[in-house]
């Protein structure tokens, strides 16, 4: 893992993943998602972890039910860190 998906993967530990798990009131269907999640965002670089992003913004079948599920038991999603994300992780920074 190179430093650009280093950064990807402390932002979405910090504000997403980490609470999630670190949660006693978090349900094991969602922590079980949480660590698959996580283990497909190490596939990628971080051309492609941006991509996954998009893609669970814009919604699968399999993503818009996870993200029901966060929002449910009361956890940040990655919808809600749309703005702070797309001025972090933008295509200057991807060339930079």
């Amino acid at each position: 893992m190179n430093s650009k998906e280093k950064q990807i993967m402390d932002y979405l530990m910090g504000n997403v993943f980490s609470p999630i798990l670190e949660s006693e009131k978090a349900s094991n269907s969602l922590k079980q998602g949480v660590r698959s999640t996580i283990m497909r965002l190490n596939e990628r670089n971080a051309v492609g972890m941006l991509s996954y992003y998009w893609s669970a913004i814009i919604g699968t079948e399999k993503s818009t039910k996870f993200a029901r599920l966060m929002k449910k038991e009361g956890f940040v999603r990655f919808e809600e860190l749309i703005d702070d994300f797309r001025e972090k992780f933008n295509d200057k920074w991807l060339k930079s």
